[in-house]
């Protein structure tokens, strides 16, 4: 690790106040955590491009003068020292008393005249008006270990020296803030050992620009390779407090570095206010909320540039400081920089072994009461207890599902004792957020109405182990808890991939055994990245007043309906292809059905009435039609995009459903026309094997793909002329019928003579172990599983083995 580690002037028991310039990571113990953190910054990554607002600290040994006086120091550690911090009213009681001995506590004189004489250093070296921040930094305070994140007090838009030394009085007091007092207890940190620093820093105008927080690895899976931006207009307290719902994007570092494209995921929050500047001078009343403006909500908060801008210093921070980091920053909406406000050690993912993966899976669903964004990959059951203020906190019971408009770090103290969370506000990155993940327990936030939406005493379960979103279901539904020690995985004689068609889950079904992605499904990122029919998009000025409408409200954020497509589809697919990386990821091309189009918005004019979809207008047979052209363009652009350009080539393509070679013949030449050819960048064009004709001809069909990928449904289907859908001869579905078995038989064979790769997407290896003998037997190169199934097959594989 570079930076400081022997200290600096602040380690000067006589000195009251360090400029960040003079500090590193070796002050923890004299300025904090924070106020070190931004010293080490300033000092060593100004030059690589990284800015951070100077500023000064007052240091520890100063805060331990001004409370010796008179004799604080001892009465404060007289009442903690027989404080039950569980007496949540006792808490209350005991914090409140020392707060107000600490706001009385006059400054020594020294100390108020070496505040003074900074600021107005500060002051002349910045120019103009200028207000600023006040914040507090523990000396026990963003160690690796620990996080005391948001635990004291931060004052913004602070102006005039008294109103500064007055918020300096207010961040010294927050150290026995209610949630610190506790938080110190129940991490048996000494409360006479830890002592605060004020960092006085200049205040970035977010408040007309955009700010946020960004972790340097996925918070929920702990996937590395991803920077994780959230942003929202105004200042970024209100991220931070969870009072707004940010926009969120991941940028990919493999991508990053190497000077590509690399936004996987731009998600738009509601933003529905922003913290601005007041014209109140007076200490804790020069912000407040107001509307974001309704045309600007639906947008997103930063460019793609800004994106990857902060990306590029998150990265740079996490290298210098050698851990995933999580870091607030802000953009300045006078100068339009990208400023770093803070940074501090991400506490909770990073601390993960990895050794063993524990998964919650729901067994039963019910009705869903409310949704919003899933903190965390458990499920948590219980009473509702709705509380509308920290006052009530006192009748919250051990094991209720908490439920409030939004909580902060002051409800730390009955958080713990929840068996699930759920909030109206907030976002992944906000204070809350950070202390369910934790205290590992479930929290479902930005739901919008939660408080109105259940009951005191209402009976639900909240499940945030179904992807991005999290659940709340009414009454206590089964759910299961499964343990999977991955460093114990053995050997199997075939490889096991997964399908995967939800983006969101990618980072998490990664951690699981695999060999990459057998099918990811193009029709499933459509539908939910999108949900409006391609040729809705493409001739949207004729489109009903309504539907276009809501085409409109949908796309705003993209710079016009194609991009919309091209970039969703391009977004899904490059989640998946850079959590699997460097394992293959074989996308297929979207096979929806007409039925299924029609049920996309604006579909109902596009697509015919047929009587059994299934066998109807799909797969090849729709890339090839005229009317699909150019709908089937904008998916190739999209995956040329992740190919060529994100440098993501661990992208395969797959084309389903293709009934004849002259099919087969014509796709192959359309993909090329567009930019994707065979073998040019490792690009590798394998077949759905799921019509009847495909394994009788299979020698033909191979001449136009790299190898097959065996869709045993569709091919069980047609094999037996059945319609698995209807009751009356669903029973005879059977993959393992001798006819289906030669089918599969010739498919695996053409295959393994010609030195092309074969595999089988689908359940019947998992639902059948007969079956999965059977295909071993064959030759069969690799099996592609849903993700639930993939531990209990690859263990029972793995025993045929042995």
């Amino acid at each position: 690790m570079n930076g400081n580690q022997t200290g600096s002037v602040a380690g000067d028991p006589h000195v009251n106040i360090a400029w960040f310039a003079e500090l590193g990571l070796g002050d923890v113990e004299h300025v904090g955590g924070k106020n070190a953190s931004l010293g080490e910054m300033v000092q060593h990554l100004s030059k690589a491009g990284v800015r951070v607002p100077d500023g000064f600290a007052t240091t520890a040994d100063a805060y331990r003068r001004f409370l010796a006086h008179e004799g604080l120091a001892e009465r404060i550690n007289a009442v903690l020292a027989d404080l039950d911090v569980e007496d949540t009213r006792a808490l209350a009681a005991a914090g409140a008393e020392i707060r107000e001995w600490v706001e009385r506590q006059p400054f020594p004189a020294d100390l108020e005249s070496d505040i003074r004489t900074a600021y107005d250093r500060l002051v002349g070296e910045s120019g103009g008006e200028v207000s600023w921040a006040v914040r507090s930094s523990a000396t026990a305070e963003d160690l690796p270990d620990a996080s005391f994140a948001g635990q004291q007090e931060t004052f913004l838009n602070v102006r005039g020296i008294d109103n500064v030394l007055h918020a300096i009085r207010l961040v010294f007091a927050s150290l026995y803030n209610d949630r610190a007092i506790a938080y110190r207890v129940h991490s048996d940190f000494d409360h006479s050992v830890v002592a605060l620093s004020a960092g006085v820093q200049r205040m970035v105008r977010s408040d007309i620009g955009a700010s946020g927080v960004m972790f340097t690895m996925d918070t929920e899976s702990g996937f590395r390779d991803a920077v994780f931006v959230t942003s929202s207009y105004g200042l970024g307290e209100a991220v931070v407090q969870g009072a707004v719902n940010p926009d969120e994007f991941y940028v990919y570092k493999p991508a990053l570095r190497a000077g590509r494209p690399a936004i996987l995921k731009r998600g738009v929050g509601g933003k529905a206010t922003k913290m601005v500047y007041t014209t109140d001078a007076s200490v804790g009343r020069t912000i407040e909320f107001v509307p974001v403006p309704e045309e600007a909500r639906p947008l997103l908060s930063l460019t793609d540039a800004e994106v990857t801008e902060l990306a590029q210093h998150a990265v740079r921070i996490e290298e210098h400081y050698g851990r995933p980091m999580d870091i607030e920053w802000g953009k300045d909406g006078v100068d339009g920089g990208l400023y770093i406000l803070q940074a501090r050690p991400e506490t909770v993912q990073s601390r993960q072994t990895g050794s063993t993966m524990r998964r919650f899976r729901m067994d039963e669903r019910g009705p869903v009461v409310v949704e919003g964004r899933a903190i965390g990959q458990k499920i948590g059951a219980g009473a509702v207890r709705v509380l509308s203020s920290i006052e009530a906190m006192h009748d919250f019971q051990a094991g209720e599902v908490l439920v409030a408009d939004m909580t902060d770090p002051d409800w730390e103290p009955i958080m713990k004792r929840a068996s699930a969370i759920v909030t109206n506000r907030g976002g992944r990155t906000c204070h809350a957020a950070i202390i369910a993940r934790e205290l590992g327990i479930p929290a479902v936030v930005g739901t919008a109405s939660a408080t109105t939406a259940v009951s005191n005493g209402e009976e639900v379960t909240v499940s945030c182990a179904e992807g991005d979103t999290g659940f709340v279901y009414e009454g206590l539904r089964d759910f299961t808890v499964t343990e999977t020690a991955l460093d114990e995985m053995p050997e199997v004689p075939v490889k096991i991939m997964m399908n995967v068609g939800t983006p969101e889950q990618a980072f998490e079904f990664a951690r699981l055994p695999n060999r990459g992605v057998g099918l990811a499904r193009l029709e499933f990122i459509i539908n939910r990245q999108i949900g409006i029919h391609p040729k809705a998009l493409l001739e949207l000025g004729d489109q009903e007043p309504a539907i276009k409408a809501e085409i409109e409200a949908l796309i705003a954020a993209y710079a016009g309906p194609r991009e919309f497509f091209v970039q969703r589809v391009a977004e899904g697919v490059s989640m998946i292809a850079a959590a699997f990386a460097p394992e293959p990821v074989i996308v297929r091309m979207s096979d929806f059905k007409s039925n299924e189009y029609a049920g996309l918005l604006g579909g109902q004019r596009y697509e015919p009435h047929e009587e059994n979809p299934m066998i109807g207008y799909r797969g090849a047979a729709r890339y090839l039609s005229a009317d699909f052209a150019e709908c089937f363009a904008m998916e190739c652009e999209a995956l040329k995009y992740v190919r060529d350009d994100m440098g993501l080539t661990n992208v395969r393509i797959m084309i389903p459903f293709v009934r004849t070679v002259a099919e087969a013949e014509g796709v192959i030449d359309l993909l090329a026309a567009h930019g994707l050819r065979r073998g040019e960048n490792d690009l590798q064009v394998v077949m759905m094997c799921e019509v009847p004709s495909n394994a009788v001809n299979a020698d033909a069909f191979l001449d136009h793909f790299d190898g097959f990928s065996i869709g045993s449904n569709d091919m069980t289907q047609l094999t037996l002329g059945l319609d698995r859908d209807s009751a009356l001869v669903a029973g005879s579905f059977d993959e393992r019928d001798p006819a289906v078995k030669k089918m599969l038989a010739m498919a695996i064979t053409a295959c393994r003579e010609r030195g092309k790769y074969v595999g089988i997407c689908g359940q019947g290896p998992s639902d059948h172990p007969d079956l999965a003998d059977w295909l071993l037997d064959q030759g069969i190169e690799s099996m592609s599983l849903n993700p639930d199934t993939v531990v209990e097959t690859w263990t029972r594989l793995a025993k045929r083995q042995g």
